[in-house]
Order: structure tokens, then sequence, then C-alpha cells
């Protein structure tokens, strides 16, 4: 009997290819699971962050806001403190002059006898020089003696801007000015002219500036550099300054600052003057006159200093008869 041929073995089997398969299988099915969940991940994770930074935007806003309010309370507390600062600088000033006159009714009688044949002197040489240039006619109608009044709510500066002025005396001029304005702490208008009547601020022509810590400062700098022409006589200024400030409800005082008079006439200033600042029924002025004179020609020859001479004798009698004061200073070195 014939044997049976054996068969030869399979490569592959049903189960082998059911493995395959099934592999097969899983890798499609991974690959559809990765292609549909991913995007859906990556979308969700920028919603996330796109909610984030609008929420961290919103308090960037908040933290701004916040510091523009604290930067204004801490500005206007600056100036509140600055304020406070002048006004001790100030009541320190007043202390100082009170104890210098204490000390000064303290001195021996002898030297208050020669202090007191000084001042007779210097008087007596003053009112010779006025009758020289005023005229023997003329009487000076106010006698008043002593410091600035600093009861004004409003102020004007009537400053010459020469060349003799502003090449020589500007610094002292800004110190002067800054000083003036610290006597008076708080007012409530502010108003600056040249001689000629020029304004500084031309916006506020005719008008009264406000009176702020910073309008102080702005008024401060641009002085610095302000060179508009002069005819060297404060006539323009003076004149246009009453006629156009001029309120019967509003005290009001002018600073004049010059070194010189150019005009003619000074009996002719002091008359127009008068009848612009005519006295009321109580006998005041419409407004106070106050002047502050600048020694720069008398550093000049003997010769050059008539137009000085002038401007002392014209302001010190403006000033006289509108409830003013007249300073001389002697050095322009501030």
């Amino acid at each position: 009997m014939a044997k049976k041929r054996a068969r030869a073995p399979q490569e592959f089997s049903l189960s082998f290819l059911d493995v395959i398969c099934c592999g097969f299988g899983a890798v499609i099915l991974l690959l559809m699971i990765t292609k549909t969940v991913q995007p859906q991940i990556i979308e969700a994770s920028a919603i996330k962050l796109d909610g984030r930074v609008a929420e961290l935007q919103e308090q960037l806003f908040e933290i701004r806001g916040e510091t523009r309010i604290l930067n204004r309370d801490l500005n206007a507390k600056q100036e509140q403190l600055s304020e406070h600062e002048e006004r001790i600088a100030i009541l320190r000033g007043q202390l100082a002059s009170a104890r210098s006159r204490l000390d000064s009714t303290q001195v021996q009688d002898s030297s208050n006898t020669i202090i007191s044949e000084q001042l007779a002197d210097a008087r007596q040489s003053l009112s010779a020089e006025m009758e020289r240039l005023l005229g023997s006619q003329h009487q000076s109608k106010n006698n008043l003696i002593g410091g600035i009044p600093v009861d004004s709510e409003y102020i004007i500066f009537v400053i010459d801007t020469s060349g003799s002025m502003f090449h020589f005396a500007w610094n002292r001029v800004l110190k002067e000015l800054e000083a003036t304005l610290n006597i008076y702490p708080q007012v409530k208008g502010i108003q600056i002219l040249n001689d000629m009547g020029s304004y500084m601020f031309s916006r506020y022509r005719g008008q009264w500036i406000p009176d702020t810590p910073g309008r102080r400062r702005v008024i401060l700098q641009n002085l610095r550099n302000w060179n508009v022409f002069s005819n060297s006589s404060p006539v323009e200024g003076i004149t246009q300054a009453i006629r156009t400030f001029y309120d019967p409800n509003k005290k009001i005082s002018i600073y004049v600052f010059g070194d010189d008079f150019s005009g003619g006439s000074i009996a002719e200033v002091i008359d127009t003057v008068d009848r612009l600042n005519a006295a009321d029924a109580q006998g005041k002025h419409r407004v106070r006159i106050h002047a502050v004179g600048f020694p720069v020609l008398f550093i000049k020859q003997p010769n050059a200093q008539s137009t000085a001479i002038k401007f002392a004798t014209l302001m010190r009698e403006l000033s006289y008869r509108n409830g003013g004061t007249f300073v001389g200073l002697n050095d322009i070195n501030p």
C-alpha cells in the first residue's frame, strides 16, 4: 500500500491573517481618533488662552486707571505742600522782620539821632531834586511812609523790557518778580504788561490770568526770554493797566519795574495818572501804584544818569500819590 504524501507546510495560516487584519484595523482606528480629537483639544486650549489674555488686559486697564488717580492725588498733595512751604517762608520772613524791628527799638538814643539826621539829609536832597524837576510850584500830596501794602486781590506788573534792563538787570528782575509774588500767596488775578502796554500772554488780553502755582511758574519761565520793544517809559503801560482793569469792586495794585524814564514832562505824566486814577469819596484811589527802581544807569558816568533820576522822581511821586511805595534797589545783581 502506497504511503500518502505529506502536505507541504503553508506559509500563511488563517490565524496569521486575522492578526494582520486586526493590526491594520487598529492602526486605522488610531489615525481616525487622532485626526478627530486633536483639533478639538487645540481649539479649546486657544479659547481658554484668549479668555485669560482678555482677563489680564482688563486687570491692566484697571491698574492703569488706579495709577492715574493716584498720580493726580499725588500732584494735588504736592501743590498743597508747595503752598504751605511758601506760606511758611513768608511767615518766617515776617518773623525776621518783626525781630529786626524789635532789635532796632533797642538801639541807643545816640544811634537813633544819627540815623534821623542822615534820613533828614536824604529827604532834603531828594526834595531839592524833585523841586528842580517838577517845578517850585508843584507839591507832593502824599506823605505815605512805610512798607508795601499787600491788601490787593489783583496785581499787575508793568515791566521795562528795554535793552538796558534785559541785558544788565534781567536776573534781578526775575528775582524781584518772584519775591513780589511770594508776598501774595493767593490772589484772584494776575496780569503782565511791558512798559509799552504789550501783554506777555496775548490770549489773556484784557482779562485776568487765574492765579495757580503752575501759572506762576509759567510766568517766570516766559519772563526769562521776554524781550519785546520798549521806549523806556512806563507811562503807556500804567495808563493802559488803569483804563483796562479798573473796577471799583476790586482791590488792584500795579507794580512798575524799570530803570529810566525817557519821556518829557514828569508833571504832565503825574497829572494824567491823577485824572485816570482819581480818588473816591473816601479818598481811596482806583488802584495802588508801587515801583521798583533798578540802578542800571548808575554804573555809567554821572552825565548819563539823568533819565534814571527822572524815573526815580516820577515813580516816587506816583507811588506816594496813589497809595503805593517806591523801592530803589542798590544793586542789579540777584
